[in-house]
């Protein structure tokens, strides 16, 4: 049973940035009935927020729009996971769950395999430079995050594609409206995704490699421990599954609302073309303009003031990651999408002790992607024949497809 009607609340999700400048401009917080939350859009409380998870706790940070059908959760009952993963988590429990991502996602693990993504974005770009047109989501923006964050994880090139596939199925079941038999089939999907992941936590068990997998599984074993029991199964396919969905879903977003902005703003296409120093100031601004992340929830663990605001203990909040960033008293002309910008303080990537750990191998990966499309495609513009319609979501805000031609 849906917690919304869709229409109103497809409506925000589509276009969310009307409805920050309304509850930037009102007194105190707003509660929006379609998120069924108050909403933090401003950047200063925002940042607070986030600065005080003791107080605004991450409990609810991914509940879902939709419920499952009862079907369709029998079906999830088949597979693994359901355990707290590092975004859900507070305290001590989100230390021990972070550790060991901020350490494989160090920046000299970063640096390590950016060779690999700069060989497979080529890859990429061949695989249709020639051909004048492309769907620029599924051809590209869908698959260099999968392999990339495959890569540092372990996972086997093979078994990429499926793992990105259960990710998308995943988000599907839980954000939007389908149809019972087809929440089933995604079920079935995410089961699969989850399975596969089972399968590369015992194998990493039993033969350690110099990958994030067997650091993820050395994190949960106990010292000594002879094999993985079920409850630390779950754990580490709950974990492994929220890495990889962050790791691909978030960066392929970005991607797609990356270059969607700066093909329709064509002189901004042609100054990063004809300067490309400027990309790294580029990758800042389209993180900014319109963030792939447009927050998270968070919910008052305690009685708090907040803007003015009074909240009791148990209030949901939706914490607009993408209000803050186009939040005037932080951004001037925040809704200029403007390459040239001194970069500021953005709130793309999050802050505080649940800011992204992966922030800078999804920048990296939209630079290497810029230099490439600059350097090879200088006349990319975008199909006038295929209008550009934007995924009904907070979460992973990007064009459902994305027509490109040169």
């Amino acid at each position: 049973m849906d917690r919304q009607p869709h229409g109103r609340l497809d409506e925000l999700l589509r276009d969310p940035y009307p409805h920050y400048e309304r509850a930037r401009h009102t007194g105190g917080l707003t509660h929006v009935a379609e998120l069924d939350a108050w909403m933090v859009a401003r950047d200063t409380d925002v940042r607070e927020v986030l600065r005080r998870p003791e107080d605004f706790s991450s409990a609810n940070a991914l509940r879902p729009d939709v419920l499952p059908s009862p079907a369709a959760l029998a079906v999830l009952g088949r597979g693994f996971g359901g355990r707290p993963v590092v975004v859900t988590a507070d305290g001590a429990l989100h230390q021990r769950l972070r550790t060991p991502i901020v350490r494989g996602l160090s920046p000299a693990r970063v640096t390590a395999v950016l060779p690999y993504a700069a060989e497979r974005a080529a890859a990429l770009v061949d695989s249709f430079a020639a051909d004048g047109s492309v769907e620029f989501m599924s051809a590209y923006a869908h698959r260099l995050p999968g392999e990339v964050i495959g890569r540092i994880v372990g996972i086997d090139p093979a078994d990429v594609p499926a793992v990105v596939h259960g990710g998308h199925r995943a988000e599907e079941l839980l954000f939007r409206p389908l149809k019972e038999a087809e929440q089933v089939a995604a079920a079935e999907d995410v089961v699969a995704m989850q399975q596969l992941l089972d399968r590369y936590a015992q194998r990493r068990h039993a033969e350690p490699r110099e990958d994030l997998c067997s650091e993820l599984v050395a994190s949960v074993l106990p010292p000594g421990a002879a094999e993985l029991t079920l409850e630390e199964r779950h754990e580490l396919v709950a974990h492994l599954q929220n890495l990889l969905l962050a790791g691909h879903l978030t960066t392929t977003a970005l991607l797609g609302t990356t270059v969607l902005h700066l093909l329709r703003h064509p002189d901004q296409w042609a100054l990063l073309c004809a300067e490309p120093e400027r990309i790294p100031a580029a990758v800042e601004e389209a993180a900014r303009y319109d963030s792939a992340l447009q927050g998270f929830r968070r919910v008052t663990t305690r009685p708090v003031t907040l803007a003015g605001t009074e909240l009791p203990a148990g209030a949901a909040l939706f914490v607009a990651f993408g209000g803050a960033n186009r939040d005037p008293e932080r951004h001037p002309r925040p809704d200029a999408f403007d390459i040239t910008r001194a970069p500021g303080r953005h709130l793309a990537f999050g802050l505080g002790a649940h800011g992204c750990p992966g922030s800078k191998l999804a920048r990296e990966q939209l630079r290497i992607t810029l230099e490439e499309l600059t350097r090879r495609l200088p006349g990319l513009r975008l199909a006038e024949d295929d209008p550009v319609v934007m995924r009904p979501t907070m979460i992973h805000r990007s064009p459902y497809r994305l027509r490109l031609t040169w």
